[in-house]
């Protein structure tokens, strides 16, 4: 099989290529334009090789309405409404140009999750270089078509989804029109238990879809991100704050400057060290192969006398013969005079 790639701003993605690393921005801005923008600068300077939004308005993902169903139950935002959530969390859409802008300043790509058609001709009309369905849309086929009519490469969070539905999300994108698609295993929790994640979840769907595979990583560090790249991942995706305590819906389980850097740094070397099926002799070892074991005389011996047991031993370093030979250097005679303490060698026996 080819090896599946897509590409974001000329930037390749595949397992053949270093981790692609997202800042989600999400709901961070906490109301702030300042803040959005803060955090951008700080996600390039961490070395992540894309910013996130998410682009809504309260009307356009829910119904203004405190009934029961409504009305979120348990977890991080217990109690309060839907409506009333996504009214603290959205980014106005009048943000979004001066964040483009701002984006293209600093040279790092910036794309989004609509989740809804007016969201997708906004983000439209400012040439969004690619798109993201979060993991609650991915039931929404005909949301999911119009993006993928836009030709723009597609990435599908697959938080709740089971594999049918994984699978009902990729023809609809398919039919679209989307040539370029990529899924990240997810698990939608707020935060989310490193062991809900079930990581190798990420090869089987990598073989059963054939799609560039990564991770949109809830955990509250870098653990599960970094492990996920040894598995396959190829996009890892982690909320991002300038704070954690800055009382956002979203700051809690986001990573802070420092720590997306290290996520940067660290799932680049884990990908690194993957490399590829070698046995050979690696470069860094080339110095020390001197220190593996050897046979060497250790008594000193005439010409033409028989090397006992006693007179050669598997010490280091290794400039004499290797230890497996010990039972072809054993009886023979010595045709020149050895002295202990010397490598055993082929060129000295008879």
């Amino acid at each position: 099989m080819t090896e599946p790639k897509i590409t974001i701003a000329g930037r390749d993605i595949s397992r053949l290529h270093a981790p692609y690393i997202i800042a989600e921005l999400s709901a961070n801005h906490n109301g702030r334009l300042e803040t959005a923008l803060r955090i951008m600068e700080e996600a390039k300077k961490a070395g992540a090789d894309a910013v996130k939004l998410q682009t809504y308005r309260p009307d356009t993902i829910t119904l203004d309405s405190d009934a029961e169903d409504f009305r979120i139950k348990g977890g991080l935002w217990d109690g309060r409404t839907l409506y009333e959530l996504y009214e603290e969390a959205h980014m106005p859409w009048e943000w979004h140009k001066p964040l483009f802008e701002h984006a293209r300043k600093l040279d790092i790509p910036v794309f989004s999750s609509p989740f809804d058609t007016t969201a997708v001709d906004l983000l439209e009309d400012l040439n969004a270089p690619a798109y993201k369905i979060a993991s609650f849309e991915a039931v929404d086929l005909p949301l999911i078509r119009y993006v993928a009519a836009t030709g723009k490469p597609m990435i599908i969070s697959t938080g709740m989804a089971d594999a049918d539905e994984i699978r009902e999300a990729i023809a609809a994108a398919h039919e679209g029109g989307c040539k370029q698609l990529a899924v990240l295993h997810c698990v939608s929790g707020y935060p989310a238990p490193a062991e809900d994640y079930n990581l190798r979840t990420i090869p089987d769907m990598f073989s059963r879809f054939g799609l560039v595979t990564g991770l949109s990583d809830h955990t509250l560090d870098n653990t599960t991100a970094i492990a996920s790249v040894v598995l396959g991942a190829s996009i890892i995706e982690k909320h991002f704050t300038l704070d954690r305590n800055g009382g956002g819906p979203d700051d809690s389980f986001s990573l802070e400057p420092d720590d997306l850097a290290a996520l940067c740094r660290d799932s680049k070397t884990a990908w690194r060290a993957l490399g590829q099926v070698d046995y050979g002799r690696k470069s860094s070892e080339q110095g020390n192969a001197q220190f593996r074991r050897s046979l060497y005389f250790v008594k000193d011996l005439k010409a033409g006398d028989i090397i006992t047991p006693d007179a050669v031993r598997s010490v280091r370093p290794g400039f004499g013969v290797a230890p497996k030979f010990y039972d072809q250097v054993v009886g023979k005679s010595v045709k020149v005079e050895v002295s202990k303490n010397t490598p055993v060698s082929f060129d000295v026996m008879a």
